[in-house]
Order: structure tokens, then sequence, then C-alpha cells
């Protein structure tokens, strides 16, 4: 068998990637009610140009009381379908595959833009209230404490989902993602330090995935077959007694038989002060143990900067793709650097060529 590398082409059920090189999602924070816009269609479509075989948008909320700030992308109504259909096509025209990432800001929503400050909004701000959560505990010292979702409310949420998949799939993307990384509603519930519920969602292993059972069982109730569905998650808390690495493998091993391709394995934000080991490539252990245990395609993300590197982690089966963020903000063309740094070939967009040479 060939070893892969950075720049084979990866099928995942109908879906081609040209590489293995994807574009994270992150938040930009410059939307208006939700809405994409110019800045949305050259950040992404740049770095479609740029040779990234997938480009996720950022975080789109799925309820308007679920975003993280009030400049959050979001999905949550008819109206966000056609701003997002532009950058969709866009993508595709230069040879990506479109992806959204479909999200719940939970206890960590109502936040002022990160260049404002860090700290919570008020309704006289702009911000909203409640904001919703597992169980009644803030984020952090200070924080705003949220307000507990009954088994109704988190049913809905579990609908809302599969809803926004359905716009998503009306605005041309390929690949949806479901969050439940960093501390935001999914992650609460898969945490024992954010979730202390004592109902049918809370408690031991198998209750606290059970809103994320149901949110991947609706969203492939009406995602088609032929696309791929993607779950970030975090992989560890990075603090004793929360959620680990070996509960991710457990996580993997149920949601793959219900139609999960991929997960993106990334790590902490469900409390403030975990100690964090941050270093070149210091998630990619969990890509790889994931991969190898739960027999699902994995992704790496995390301070991968460097073609060598990133094509070492495809070589070794630690991964079968990158997701690379600050990195593509920096360089939105590093496909094309790292295709030059590593022999291969890519192809540069025609009105382009004379750099290629």
């Amino acid at each position: 068998m060939n070893t892969p590398s950075l720049f084979d082409s990866l099928q995942i059920r109908g879906v081609t990637l040209r590489n293995r090189i994807a574009v994270s999602p992150m938040c930009q924070y410059s939307c208006a009610d939700g809405l994409a816009s110019d800045w949305h269609l050259v950040h992404l479509g740049s770095r479609a140009v740029g040779g990234a075989a997938l480009v996720f948008t950022e975080a789109a909320a799925v309820t308007a009381d679920g975003r993280i700030s009030p400049g959050d992308l979001g999905i949550w109504k008819n109206d966000h379908i056609e701003p997002l259909a532009r950058c969709a096509r866009f993508i595709t025209e230069r040879g990506a595959v479109p992806g959204i990432q479909l999200a719940h800001a939970g206890r960590k929503a109502s936040t002022v833009v990160p260049w404002e400050g860090d700290h919570a909004l008020t309704v006289e701000q702009g911000g909203w209230h409640p904001i919703w959560a597992p169980s009644p505990l803030p984020f952090a010292d200070g924080s705003p404490i949220p307000e507990a979702l009954t088994v109704e409310q988190i049913r809905g949420i579990a609908s809302s989902f599969a809803v926004a998949a359905v716009r998503a799939g009306e605005a041309g993307f390929r690949v949806v993602e479901i969050h439940a990384a960093h501390g935001y509603l999914l992650d609460e519930f898969l945490s024992p330090l954010s979730n202390q519920r004592m109902d049918a969602y809370g408690g031991g292993f198998e209750n606290r995935i059970r809103i994320v059972r149901e949110v991947v069982e609706a969203i492939r109730a009406v995602w088609s077959e032929e696309l791929p569905l993607f779950i970030r998650i975090s992989a560890t808390d990075w603090v004793e007694g929360g959620w680990d690495a070996d509960q991710s493998v457990g996580l993997a091993r149920v949601l793959k038989p219900l139609g999960v391709d991929l997960v993106d394995c990334s790590s902490g934000g469900v409390v403030r002060g975990a100690k964090i080991p941050i270093g070149p490539g210091y998630q990619v252990p969990f890509a790889e143990r994931i991969r190898r245990e739960a027999r699902i395609a994995t992704g790496a993300v995390g301070m991968i900067t460097e073609p060598e590197q990133a094509n070492g982690i495809i070589a070794s089966g630690q991964a079968d793709i990158v997701l690379l963020a600050r990195q593509m903000l920096r360089d939105p063309y590093w496909p094309q650097r790292a295709a030059r740094s590593l022999g291969a070939s890519i192809d540069w967009p025609v009105q382009y060529a004379r750099a290629a040479s």
C-alpha cells in the first residue's frame, strides 16, 4: 500500500478533496444579524484560491441566542442562505469544497467581540438573556450564571441543528461539521466539569453524550447520504476529573455507526485556567489515537505550521487531514508554498500563473 501524502486526494462519501489541507473554522466576528458579508467572501475565497481542499466557515449559530457575540455568523433563519451561498459558490468555483460548522455557544454566549475586551454583554449593551447550559454553572468567576436547559429545550436544539443543516445544503455546502468543542454547548454536556445534571442528559458517559448523539441523528436524517458529516471535539479538558481522551475514543466509536465520517480533534476550552502543554502539533496524538482505536477518519489541528510537519502527520497515519487556522490567516497561499517545498504539483489559478514559474 502506498504511503499517503499531504497532496494526495481523499474521498469521503461522495466528496473528493483535492489534497489533505483544510481551512479550520475561525470566527471573524464581522456579521450584522448573522449575515455573511463581503469580508467572508474574500476571507474564505482567498483560501480556496490559495489551494486548500476544504474551506470551512466560522461557527454558524443555529439559534440567535447561540451566538458567541453579536458579530457571529448565523444560520438560524432563511435570510442567511443567500449570503452564505455566495461564499460557497466561489469556493466551489476555485476547486475547493465548501464546509460549514454548526454551533451553539451555550454559557459562552452574549460576549463582546474579542478586540473589545473579554466580558459578557448585558441586554442594554446589545447582548441577550438568558444564556443556556446543561447546568446553572458560570464559565468562570464573574461570568453570568446560565439557565439550565429543560429536556424539551434540549430536543429543540437538536432540531435547530437539523434545520440549519438543511439550510447549509440549500446554500451549497458539501461538508457539515458539528461544533462540540472548546467549551460551547455540546462540549458543556460532554464534560462533567460543566454538566451536573441528574436526568437523562447528565451523570454517566452515556447520558452526557446523549445530546451529541441526538444532534448527529437529527442531522443525518436530513443531510444527504452522499455528503460527509464531521464533528469537532475537545479530546480532553486538560483538567483532572474532566472529559478526557478515553471518553473521546468512546464517543467516536458511538458516532461512527450513526454517520459521522471524521473527528476533528482539538482540545480544551470548557473551563478557564487549564494547564495546556501548547507546542507544535500538541494535539496530533489525540487524532492518532482516535483514528487507531475507533477506526474512524480524523483531522489534526493545532500549531501545524510547516509543510514537512503537515506531510509527516499524513504520511505516518496520525490523521487523514490537517486543519490549519492561524497559519492560514498569516498565509492564505500556504498550500502553494507547501507544494513547492514538498515537490508536489498543485494548480495555480490562471490569473496567477506568472507567479508559479
